[in-house]
């Protein structure tokens, strides 16, 4: 019978290993260093989340703190406070999943992941019945979000990684994206090239176009161009001032002197403010 108690103990750093295809990324950005700085001045406050290695003794991977980690190593401590959970790896997803998706920042390319590694856990552990393996163990997956919309993340793991990592910066819409997820591998290729060619990425109706003559098996290379090279009004973000504001500083300019007007003065004033922060150091 496994030991139920917990309670907080310190661990070697060296001790500790990243969770196996743990969907949650390890970023090296401002909140990282937020992290560092509350860490260095307090202690780690909340202590990490861990399970015994099988096959490995006084080893343990890490279920929730992997950021944490990241920032002790960087502070150069040696050891970390943990809690030690004796329980499955199925148990140990489900955990790990539950404690991070309600982090501020979490990537749609995450939860794909994240949701897809707990929907196999959870049907690994026999938590449905065969006949139910799906819709209703989707359904347990989140209280925030529904089973059709777990589904549609889960979908994205079907995309290749270079259109995922579009997804996730925001230049291929999560809607588009999800039918995108349809293509082939080769057709989805195909696709990049375009989009890195032509500085371009598919609408809903384009994507659903593209989806649609792949399943009939006609999305040739030529299609996806053809469909790819359309004019899209929305394709790029726009930037709109009534042009009256800006008449006033220039007067009798026409529509090409106006936008040259504003981008130099865009210019202007950001090498004021580079200026401007050389001074204040």
């Amino acid at each position: 019978m496994k030991n139920t108690e917990r309670f907080i103990e310190n661990i070697e750093i060296t001790k500790l290993h990243p969770f196996e295809g743990n969907p949650y990324k390890v970023r090296d950005d401002a909140d990282m260093e937020s992290l560092e700085e509350s860490i260095s001045e307090q202690g780690i406050a909340m202590p990490l989340l861990v399970r015994p290695l099988e096959n490995a003794d006084g080893e343990y991977e890490i279920i929730s703190g992997h950021r944490r980690l990241f920032a002790a190593r960087r502070l150069g401590l040696k050891e970390v406070p943990v809690i030690v959970y004796d329980i499955s790896r199925e148990d140990a997803i489900v955990m790990l999943v539950d404690s991070n998706l309600f982090r501020e920042h979490v990537l749609p390319s995450e939860k794909a992941f994240a949701y897809k590694m707990k929907l196999e856990a959870m049907n690994h552990k026999g938590r449905t019945t065969c006949g139910q393996v799906g819709h209703k163990s989707r359904d347990n997956i989140s209280e925030e979000e529904s089973g059709r919309q777990i589904q549609r993340y889960i979908r994205l793991t079907q995309l290749i990684g270079e259109l995922l990592i579009l997804v996730d910066e925001g230049k291929i819409a999560f809607t588009p994206a999800v039918e995108l997820s349809f293509l082939t591998e080769q057709e989805q290729r195909t696709l990049l090239e375009h989009v890195v060619l032509n500085d371009c990425t598919p609408s809903l109706s384009q994507a659903n176009r593209m989806k649609k003559l792949s399943q009939e098996g006609k999305l040739t290379a030529e299609e996806i161009g053809k469909i790819m090279s359309e004019e899209k009004a929305n394709q790029r973000e726009m930037f709109k001032v009534p042009i009256v504001k800006i008449e006033k500083y220039v007067p009798k300019a026409n529509r090409k002197q106006l936008e040259d007007f504003v981008l130099k003065a865009c210019e202007y004033y950001a090498k004021y403010l580079i200026k401007q922060k050389e001074r204040e150091r």
